[in-house]
């Protein structure tokens, strides 16, 4: 029996950096295309434990758009729905597109440059206790830099700037 899918897309992203300008432009081109898209400030179920909401969409979701940006490794929250979203790959066949937003995919790979930074904070206060998860994200985040993805500032046709 084919999975019932709530969702046709979930969107993974640091607001920080992407919410005001290329994620709401992603988004309302997928609404406008009739693709039912979860997205945190719209879906959440108010007075519901936000991460359950989240994984919960996750599984829901036939696709996750992840969209890595400079300031994504920086929040534990994106790099959890990553490994989550990782492990729906594997388990649930889900379909998986990275969008590098001026970031370079080896970058992410090898976690150097923002997301070496990113992750030097992280080992900083999950030092002891963390059941091994600052290796999970690494893992997930090295998964999804092998997929076949988009790199914004190679594809991009000058509607998005560069950020500041």
């Amino acid at each position: 029996m084919a999975p019932q899918y709530k969702y046709d897309v979930f969107l993974s992203f640091s607001g920080f950096d992407t919410r005001n300008n290329f994620t709401s432009h992603l988004l309302a081109a997928l609404e406008q295309h009739g693709i039912h898209t979860f997205i945190d400030d719209r879906k959440l179920n108010k007075g519901e434990c936000i991460r359950n909401e989240l994984l919960k969409a996750i599984e829901e979701s036939r696709i996750s758009l992840v969209v890595l940006s400079k300031s994504y490794a920086t929040s534990s929250w994106c790099l959890d729905e990553l490994v989550k979203i990782m492990e729906c790959r594997k388990a649930l066949q889900q379909i998986v597109l990275p969008i590098f937003y001026y970031v370079e995919p080896s970058d992410v790979r090898v976690q150097k440059g923002s997301v070496a930074e990113a992750f030097s904070k992280h080992e900083e206060c999950f030092r002891e206790g963390s059941d091994g998860r600052v290796e999970k994200w690494r893992e997930a985040l090295t998964e999804v830099a092998n997929l076949s993805g988009w790199d914004v500032p190679k594809v991009a046709n000058g509607y998005f700037p560069p950020p500041l």
